[in-house]
Parts: structure tokens; C-alpha cells; sequence
């Protein structure tokens, strides 16, 4: 696959996502909710702190996706292994790590605050896990990436 279709696939994804992340965020967690609070009156005072919570957690996804479209466009311009590449990959593991400690956390302060079950606590570590795995992949492939940027430049420089 050539350079410019590979980044124009990537940034169709990558709206995709984008499009995904802003129905759950905007339509289906408030939806959600509010179905719940109107079946459990009793949960009203938990709808407001928990939805604030879940849109602060998808401010880092919302940066993550606009490093990705950098990436894509610099695969575009055939800039591939670049050090700009490994930077933006680099800053991707951070917001994943910190966005699944936020998460962890926020999980803990609100059950704390008896605004939460223990089940959904226990349910958090998934994301947390899921978290990780995006850190640990996104910080390899920064790595790699940047060692790649490497020998490029090295062999640019031999030619």
C-alpha cells in the first residue's frame, strides 16, 4: 500500500473513531443516565458528578485522536520514521497512562463518595488494563520508530 493511501486510510479510521467516541460521550452516556435516574429516582444526585467525570475522560482521547491524524499526515508526506513520529507516539503513551490513572482514581473517589458500587469499580480495571495495553504498544512503537528515524537518517547521510 502506498504512503498516501495508507494516510488516507488511517485518517478515515481515525474520523471513525472520532464520530464513535463523540456518540458515546455526547448521546449515549447521558442517555443512558437519564434512563437510569428515571427508573432509580434515587441515583439523581449521582448523574451530574458521574457524566462531568466520563466527559473529563474523553478530553484525552480527543487529543490522542488529533496525534494520530498528525502521524497519519506525516506517513502521507512520506515522513514515516520521523522523530516527530516518535514524539507524537511518545505523547500518545502518556495521555493512555494517564487517562486509565485518572479513570482508576475517579472510579475509587466516587465510590468513596458513595456515589458508586464496588462492581463498577471492579469493572474499571478493564478500562485501566485497556489503558495500559494502548501505553505500553504506543510507548514500543515510539521506540521503534524513533530507532527507525535513526538509521534513516544515518543511511540518508552515507548515500
Amino acid at each position: 500500500m502506498k504512503q498516501k493511501a495508507l494516510s488516507k486510510w488511517l485518517k478515515i479510521i481515525l474520523i471513525g473513531v472520532g464520530i464513535c467516541g463523540l456518540i458515546v460521550y455526547l448521546v449515549i452516556f447521558p442517555g443512558y443516565g437519564q434512563s437510569l435516574v428515571s427508573d432509580y429516582p434515587e441515583f439523581s444526585n449521582r448523574y451530574l458528578p458521574w457524566l462531568i467525570f466520563l466527559w473529563m475522560t474523553g478530553i484525552p482521547c480527543g487529543i490522542v485522536l488529533v496525534l494520530g491524524w498528525r502521524i497519519a499526515s506525516n506517513i502521507g508526506k512520506d515522513n514515516s520514521f520521523s522523530n516527530e513520529n516518535a514524539k507524537y507516539l511518545k505523547w500518545i503513551s502518556w495521555f493512555a497512562a494517564g487517562d486509565g490513572i485518572f479513570f482508576f482514581f475517579g472510579n475509587v473517589v466516587l465510590l468513596f463518595a458513595n456515589m458508586s458500587h464496588p462492581g463498577v469499580a471492579l469493572f474499571s480495571l478493564l478500562v485501566v488494563f485497556a489503558g495500559i495495553a494502548v501505553t505500553v504498544a504506543s510507548s514500543a512503537l515510539s521506540h521503534l520508530v524513533q530507532k527507525a528515524a535513526v538509521l534513516q537518517e544515518q543511511s540518508d547521510l552515507t548515500i
